[in-house]
């Protein structure tokens, strides 16, 4: 993996926003696709704007993509096409990478730099007084979801009732930060790199530094850079995708079980294969695990997610035949 880049100056600017068909225009026939596009999703953009853009350059039938990415954030947005939206939860519910940079100083009204500033502090810290600040920050740790988030209550996002200057009621809820790393500060910018579980808010860790220090700060860019196993520097810009062929296109689609790249593999003979492919349990010598990828083995073969209990390996998430040899070619 290449050395972190080094943090700019000032927060990157917005790329403008996805151009829509003119009216009248046709649209060009879908096709079946299958495989994930690793996307390096534009500031200003929705992830379903990348979605979409990403989705009508391939010309694919069905995409779906594996966790949000708000407009202020840049970066890792993996994106499933066809069968590979059978496994998408597995990305959704990966540890996410982020590079966060915070404005000390400043709190807002949104907890990021989109938001009016409410509260201006002296900025009076050390280095030796941020590294407590994240290690306070680091581990098991209580999070209340922002106003300003997708989080939805009786039926409407929260950021509706934020607008409309109602103020609901969180439950706070669970997350795992791993490690917090410091890579630079300039009073007031403090950059670093944060390795959490899934339903992090890094806009409420910000804030939750700010608050520990004394100073109060907001959120101000953000990129994801890592889910899972996959890292953003394997991504493709929309720029690079638009400027490509359709066949280049379809070529930078990596296989569903990219996926699954962190769980055990579990390899059957050919017929084995077959009675698994059908929806079968499979008696294997094998200890249990809550999650397994198989694979036919002449070729070697992706056939999908499963399971093993009591020497038995259950299916969870088949591909079917069709799908099977859209792989395979």
């Amino acid at each position: 993996m290449p050395p972190p880049e080094a943090p700019s100056a000032m927060p990157p600017r917005a790329s403008p926003s996805p151009p829509r068909r003119p009216p009248g225009r046709s649209r060009l026939p879908r096709r079946a696709l299958h495989g994930v596009l690793l996307l390096d999703k534009p500031l200003g953009w929705t992830s379903n704007d990348a979605l979409q853009k990403a989705k009508g350059l391939l010309r694919a039938e069905k995409g779906g993509h594996t966790g949000t990415l708000d407009p202020l954030a840049t970066g890792l947005l993996p994106l499933c096409f066809g069968a590979a939206t059978k496994f998408s939860q597995v990305s959704l519910d990966a540890d996410k990478r982020y590079r966060a940079t915070l404005h000390l100083g400043q709190r807002t009204t949104t907890g990021d730099r989109e938001g009016e500033v409410t509260e201006e502090r002296a900025v009076s810290c050390d280095r030796a007084a941020i590294e407590a600040a994240c290690a306070r920050f680091t581990g098991r740790i209580e999070q209340t979801p922002p106003m300003h988030s997708a989080l939805k209550h009786q039926g409407r996002a929260l950021y509706e009732y934020a607008r409309a200057g109602v103020e609901v009621e969180r439950p706070t809820r669970t997350v795992d930060i791993h490690r917090i790393d410091i890579v630079d500060w300039q009073s007031p910018r403090l950059v670093i790199d944060v390795h959490c579980s899934k339903g992090t808010y890094i806009r409420t860790l910000a804030e939750d530094i700010g608050r520990q220090l004394g100073c109060g700060a907001h959120l101000a860019a953000l990129r994801r850079t890592g889910a899972g196993a996959l890292d953003v520097a394997q991504a493709v810009t929309i720029e690079r995708l638009t400027a490509l062929d359709e066949t280049a296109r379809a070529a930078l689609l990596l296989p569903a079980d990219v996926l699954l790249s962190e769980w055990p593999a579990v390899s059957l003979p050919d017929d084995e294969a077959g009675r698994f492919l059908t929806g079968l349990r499979r008696r294997v010598a094998l200890a249990d695990a809550p999650a397994v990828r198989v694979y036919g083995s002449h070729p070697r073969a992706f056939l999908g997610a499963a399971h093993i209990t009591a020497g038995e390996l259950i299916p969870d998430r088949l591909l079917s035949p069709l799908e099977l040899r859209a792989h395979e070619a």
